[in-house]
């Protein structure tokens, strides 16, 4: 997808050992934590990162579904969005320790092939949750939500929202090279009805709030009369609210995202957020691990693609866009 006007994160080199020291590993049981499943049956989880808060509901859904099939989880987690390394590392120590199956969310869609590859040749299920791998059959099977549905669902939101205004938009959106970003943000202009030379400023946040913060803010010095801002997720929304606060527009600008979860919920119930796309992270994590769980009973493989469900939440629905309020989304965040 064609970029323009906006910060790339700089290349950082590694050494093996800060490779390692970026990721968090971690075993829990069907029972205490550390013990092995009823059957020996170990599930590995390697998410983005362990402290985005989608990822910790995602590790959650994924530690009670191990102990609901008696199985084995062994998680891992990249210091930050983006270390393909500390992936490649979590997934080589996972084959080694003889998982059955992995469940990774890839922080490079590319780049994490080959070693998924590899794993596939010995015999391990690979699961991809969220984000789907480029290509999407790297992985035998994905769950995860429509991101291109989510992003076109808030585009349509926002086009109503405006009510024939003229938009002038801002992108906030992830990084180079990661799927799910790319899909909601081509969701997003599909559902507005632009294209890319329309977007008036277009920044990467890594979907961290401070970065949000300063992309909307670069954006504004940039083009001033933005009214329009699409966010990769709560957090980059959230920093581009504080941004557009302090220049006294949040009032005036209407901002859009994907995620639903409770904290960003919250927000488009407060009206820092107009509207959300809401994903269930849970989901996917619980159905990932049941799935490996079969392949070690039965020997039968998930494949293909599993829709997990998206929702726009809004408490000013708008007609001819299909939505439910905040009080069904706080209900659902994250479930």
């Amino acid at each position: 997808m064609l970029r323009r006007n906006r910060t790339t994160f700089a290349s950082i080199g590694f050494t093996a050992l800060a490779t390692v020291s970026a990721l968090t590993l971690t075993a829990c049981g069907s029972g205490a934590q550390g013990g092995s499943g009823d059957d020996g049956v170990k599930v590995g989880l390697i998410t983005k990162t362990d402290t985005n808060p989608f990822f910790v509901k995602m590790k959650e859904g994924a530690e009670q579904a191990a102990k609901d099939n008696g199985v084995e989880l062994v998680s891992a987690a990249g210091k930050f969005d983006g270390d393909n390394a500390g992936q490649v590392t979590a997934i080589e120590n996972m084959v080694n320790s003889g998982v059955k199956g992995i469940l990774i969310t890839p922080n490079d869609s590319k780049a994490i092939v080959p070693a998924l590859e590899k794993a596939r040749a010995k015999g391990v299920l690979i699961i991809a949750l969220d984000s789907p791998t480029d290509p999407q059959d790297a992985t035998d099977a994905l769950f995860a939500t429509d991101n291109v549905k989510a992003g076109e669902l808030i585009g349509q939101y926002a086009k109503a929202a405006m009510a024939g205004k003229e938009a002038k938009i801002a992108t906030l959106d992830l990084a180079p090279g990661v799927a799910v970003g790319v899909q909601r943000h081509q969701g997003f202009l599909k559902g507005f009805g632009v294209a890319e030379g329309d977007i008036a400023c277009m920044q990467d946040t890594g979907g961290d709030q401070a970065k949000g913060q300063t992309a909307m803010e670069n954006c504004l010095q940039k083009s001033p009369d933005i009214n329009v801002v699409y966010t990769i997720n709560e957090p980059a929304a959230l920093g581009a609210y504080t941004a557009l606060k302090a220049k006294g527009l949040e009032k005036k600008v209407l901002v859009v995202s994907v995620d639903g979860g409770c904290t960003g919920t919250k927000a488009v119930k407060e009206g820092k957020i107009a509207a959300t796309s809401q994903q269930y992270p849970l989901q996917m994590a619980s159905q990932g691990v049941k799935a490996v769980a079969d392949f070690a009973k039965n020997g039968k493989k998930a494949s293909g693609y599993t829709d997990t469900g998206v929702t726009l939440i809004t408490d000013a629905a708008k007609t001819g866009v299909d939505s439910k309020d905040t009080a069904y989304g706080l209900e659902k965040c994250w479930g």
